[in-house]
């Protein structure tokens, strides 16, 4: 228990007294971190050496309403950064999550958000090539639930070598799955959303080399970088929404609605590209008949995912900036009796976009699109998925949410399946600012606004054992919501606010962002950013808030002495944190005294 006495006279002047002079050498030690490298400096940013490796694609898929089933083409183009030749690759499964007896559905209960398996589900792969130097070859490739082990028959050279791996496969598309994907019937047709719905790289790097960490629903994703060229085949009366940019705009829109589009282009209000009484019309597709072939391409991200429906309602607008904000969703998104639906989330996605854009780092891609369906909530590279049911308040909460995770992991390239906290707390922390900025005076009634406070956090902490560097598959489900989202995302508000100040802070993770933007940071490249850039020792704040369980609770009392008074402040729990102290003169004037936390070391 740390004891810290101030002496404050009669004028109100706070002066240390006297107290054991005991170090809390554990509380104050530095942080045991990675020993920086040639790739990984000392100070936070990446290195000379740093690099990475990188991953395109080129997928042709086809959708069988009939049947619920994709079938598709994929052709990864992947080349090896690395100063090291590979002898092998690794590539990531995620749909094997949903065959009966895979690893994630033995783990995971009936009522969880990640369940999903059901017969017949899973990948069905039926050819896989490999060129390398000219040469094409089938592999003695081995499948382990959701990871594909593919051995080349010559080492992949380092710095610079190449080699395509093309796969064809299937997969009967899940009804819900893993909150990530799946179907909504809604009464105009079926709305399809897909994710993780191709086989795509493992990431190889300097800290794990091949992080080849299984699937098992809970935790989500880490991936390399690249482009993608994709050609999305549908029925003819489906509205195909993408990652990317529509490419062939004249051979899928309507002349009407290519005119819409190019309105809305310039539009920084909404404007409808298929209206509500549009829907279900022959007349609001360009072919009468058969399939079309929807062709979207993106550069520099680390993933894609699309949706599809005739049901579709299509609206579109513009930030100041020249980003094409657009929004999907079928009737049963639409709002009632004065409440905001899905009628208001291109005007919620253009507030967000504009407002993150400001704040933190301009948003980098040309589009940015919303999709209502059976999926809560879940962010892609320029997409997300929300539910279809979301209205007001907890609409704008969720796109917020969704679109903020293009900041972290889209393009800081956060490792998820290690370090939820770096993805789901950062963005929940400025998703906070966002919302405060959108909704003003009427803030506090949004729950990404009212859940993040002290009291919450007291009460949320007690009874917590695992701290907030737990591996999020490790977390138990009803800590998951503490752990990686509002408690990490509270430590950067009291480090905003109360430790470093809003100057020093903003300039610090703005350099984080710049730094790691496209690239693949680790815990403590964060740290010793945020320390080096802002110029303050806070391995005291990254042990306590983040690697233990300790919780916070202080205690104060006043004695009067010969001269003034003796104030004791206390710590009854284990975290530290500085103490803002307010004294109230005879007069009834005040004045606040800030106490670092350095203070404790020194104290009983």
């Amino acid at each position: 228990m740390n004891r810290l006495l101030l002496l404050l006279l009669a004028l109100g002047l706070a002066l240390p007294a006297s107290a054991q002079q005991t170090p809390n050498l554990d509380t104050f030690r530095p942080l045991d971190l990675p020993t920086p490298t040639e790739e990984r400096a000392a100070d936070g940013r990446p290195g000379e050496d740093y690099w990475q490796n990188a991953a395109s694609y080129t997928i042709a898929a086809t959708l069988d309403p009939q049947a619920n089933r994709l079938n598709g083409t994929v052709t990864l183009h992947y080349t090896n950064n690395a100063p090291l030749e590979l002898e092998r690759l690794w590539l990531q499964l995620e749909q094997n999550v949903f065959a009966m007896g895979s690893r994630g559905a033995s783990i995971q209960p009936a009522d969880s958000r990640w369940r999903g398996s059901f017969p017949g589900g899973g990948y069905r792969i039926d050819a896989v090539t490999v060129t390398q130097d000219g040469t094409e070859y089938t592999p003695d490739f081995l499948i382990d639930d959701t990871r594909m082990h593919i051995p080349l028959i010559q080492p992949l050279a380092a710095e610079g070598g190449k080699v395509d791996v093309t796969l064809a496969y299937s997969f009967v598309i899940p009804e819900y799955g893993a909150d990530r994907m799946g179907r909504y019937a809604a009464e105009r047709g079926t709305v399809y959303e897909f994710a993780q719905w191709y086989p795509r790289a493992y990431v190889y790097d300097d800290v794990n080399g091949w992080n080849a960490l299984p699937y098992y629903g809970q935790g989500e994703f880490l991936l390399p970088y690249g482009d993608y060229d994709l050609s999305l085949t549908v029925p003819h009366d489906m509205t195909v929404v993408s990652t990317g940019t529509l490419q062939n705009m004249g051979d899928v829109l309507t002349a009407q609605q290519q005119q819409r589009m190019q309105q809305a282009m310039n539009s920084p209000t909404t404007v409808h590209i298929i209206r509500p009484d549009e829907v279900g019309k022959a007349s609001t597709h360009k072919m009468s008949n058969g399939m079309a072939t929807w062709k979207y391409r993106a550069e520099n991200v680390r993933d894609v995912a699309w949706a599809a429906s005739a049901a579709f309602i299509w609206d579109a607008a513009t930030t100041s900036r020249g980003t094409l904000a657009q929004s999907a969703y079928p009737h049963e998104g639409l709002g009632e009796g004065g409440e905001e639906g899905w009628e208001m989330s291109t005007a919620y996605v253009v507030a967000s976009l504009e407002h993150y854009s400001d704040k933190w780092l301009a948003y980098p891609y040309p589009v940015y699109t919303n999709v209502a369906g059976v999926v809560g909530g879940m962010e892609y590279p320029m997409l997300s998925f929300c539910g279809v049911g979301a209205r007001g308040y907890g609409l704008f909460g969720v796109t917020d949410h969704e679109l903020g995770h293009t900041w972290f992991p889209m393009v800081v390239g956060s490792d998820e399946r290690r370090h939820a906290w770096m993805d789901e707390g950062f963005n929940s922390f400025i998703n906070y600012y966002s919302n405060l900025d959108y909704y003003g005076d009427k803030a506090q009634e949004s729950r990404y606004v009212n859940r993040l406070n002290g009291a919450y956090m007291v009460d949320a902490t007690a009874g917590v054992t695992t701290p907030i560097a737990t591996p999020p598959d490790q977390i138990r489900r009803a800590d998951l919501g503490l752990l990686a989202y509002r408690k990490p995302a509270y430590g950067l508000f009291l480090l905003r606010e109360y430790i470093l100040g809003p100057e020093r802070f903003d300039m610090a993770f703005k350099a984080y962002i710049d730094r790691w933007a496209y690239k693949h940071p680790n815990p403590a490249d964060f740290f010793r950013t945020i320390e080096n850039v802002a110029g303050e020792d806070l391995d005291w704040f990254w042990r306590g808030w983040f690697y233990t369980t300790d919780t916070f609770d202080q205690s104060l009392s006043v004695t009067a002495a010969e001269d003034g008074y003796n104030a004791t402040i206390t710590n009854r729990q284990d975290l530290l944190l500085p103490v803002t102290l307010e004294i109230t003169m005879a007069d009834g004037s005040t004045e606040r005294r800030r106490i670092p936390v350095i203070a404790f070391a020194n104290s009983d």
